[in-house]
């Protein structure tokens, strides 16, 4: 094979070399599959019109989903808490995926642990591994929390995580005060928000218990919800320091997703302290970044808490005057005036970037809360989105996006596509390019 450590290639001219066409030709003819002129033209085909009828009929099929599995997002909800373990009731495949797939994303080594259930858990049930996960997990990685969540397998079967967890502690596998909140997290149904939401909830309503004090403790919670861009959630911890904000990050994962290189490894890098996050429940009221990563967390604190709940999408400067407005409204402090020449450059720099940007159209596909605040900061720019696809779309929110677009002649000729794929925006920027 022409790779050598003097002379990396990128995959791409890698595959071009002789010894990688040769291999490609073996295969073909192994295949015995369709001759290059016949998957040419099928090719072609599949940007035609024609094609794109036929894709958006399909109904039991996805390809290329725009979304995750429910324990991924449980998983990224767990590690921005203090020395906090994922633990996943399932199979050890699910959980290397889902560990690969956070690894990859952020180049960081991505703690999660399962209960490797096989065939006889999926006949019997998932109890015993249960019991001797737990045990495994707390004697060799010394978790302060073990988050709790299940794939497909745990929740075809029925395990109750609730009562499982109490007869592993009743069994001497954990001491009976570690946390250990659970999620139910079942892949077949929702995404990878929804599993944030229940792990983000459950993580919460077990750390609070008992500890609703009388009075306030003054600071405000802020929740960022799915976003996997650390730098915002940096960016927030800063807005706060200017404005002077006693505040509790709830899932601090900056640090955990985002560590220096210090040469030594730290298996819990960072993260909300349990004793904060367990004070939360005192705070004067919580700031919620996404809305539909966190409809059941809101519902809980709202209701348990007694405390305001405020959703707040800090993307572009009209979403932003708005954080920052609710801010002062929420401490009675004053809009820092580093911030206020912030915002001056930010405005100038839209003005700037006008020609480039202004009139362009642009197809977006992403998670709700993503999509929305970045349509939002798009018709602020003056570009117009035409396709907006969102596989974990709902009702709610295609409400909520379509009166944003409404509100700008930008968004007169945009479509929400919600529940489709990626397959179905390829077959729209084909005909988008036609």
């Amino acid at each position: 094979m022409p790779q050598n450590p003097d002379k990396i290639q990128d995959h791409v001219q890698l595959f071009h070399q002789p010894e990688y066409q040769q291999l490609f030709q073996n295969k073909r003819e192994f295949e015995n599959g369709h001759d290059p002129e016949e998957v040419k033209r099928v090719a072609e085909w599949t940007k035609s019109w024609d094609y794109r009828e036929k894709n958006f009929a399909r109904e039991a099929l996805t390809v290329n989903p725009a979304k995750g599995c429910q324990p991924l997002g449980a998983m990224f909800a767990a590690v921005g808490f203090e020395g906090t373990l994922p633990f996943v009731q399932g199979s050890q495949g699910c959980v290397a995926y889902f560990r690969t797939h956070l690894t990859r994303h952020y180049k960081e080594p991505f703690s999660g642990v399962s209960s490797s259930m096989t065939e006889d858990a999926a006949v019997f049930g998932g109890l015993q591994n249960m019991i001797d996960g737990l045990a495994n997990s707390y004697q060799l990685y010394k978790p302060k929390m073990i988050a709790v969540c299940t794939t497909c397998m745990a929740e075809v079967i029925g395990d109750d995580l609730g009562a499982f967890i109490t007869n592993a502690k009743n069994a001497g596998s954990v001491p009976q005060d570690l946390p250990v909140p659970f999620a139910h997290t079942p892949s077949f149904v929702g995404s990878h928000i929804t599993g944030y939401d229940n792990m983000m909830k459950g993580i919460l309503t077990t750390l609070t218990a008992g500890k609703k004090k009388s009075a306030s403790n003054g600071k405000i919670n802020f929740i960022s919800g799915f976003d996997t861009y650390v730098g915002n959630l940096r960016e927030v911890k800063r807005i706060a320091s200017l404005f002077g904000i006693d505040y509790t990050i709830l899932s601090d994962n900056s640090d955990y997703l985002d560590a220096p290189n210090t040469g030594e490894f730290d298996m819990y890098p960072g993260g909300t302290k349990l004793e904060e996050a367990a004070d939360a429940i005192n705070a004067k009221a919580t700031v919620v970044m996404q809305a539909h990563s966190t409809p059941k967390t809101r519902e809980y604190i709202a209701k348990e808490w007694q405390q305001d709940v405020v959703v707040s999408r800090p993307w572009g400067i009209k979403a932003t005057d708005e954080f920052l407005m609710k801010l002062s409204e929420l401490t009675g402090k004053p809009i820092p005036e580093e911030l206020e020449i912030e915002r001056g450059r930010a405005v100038d720099a839209m003005t700037d970037s006008h020609a480039w940007v202004h009139g362009k159209r642009f197809a977006i596909y992403g998670d709700p809360d993503l999509v929305y605040s970045v349509v939002g900061f798009m018709l602020e720019l003056g570009a117009e989105p035409v396709h907006i696809v969102v596989h974990n779309s709902n009702e709610v929110f295609e409400k909520e996006l379509q009166a944003l677009l409404d509100s700008s002649p930008f968004g007169k000729e945009a479509k929400i596509w919600g529940g489709k794929d990626l397959w179905h925006l390829r077959s729209l920027l084909c005909a988008l390019s036609s």
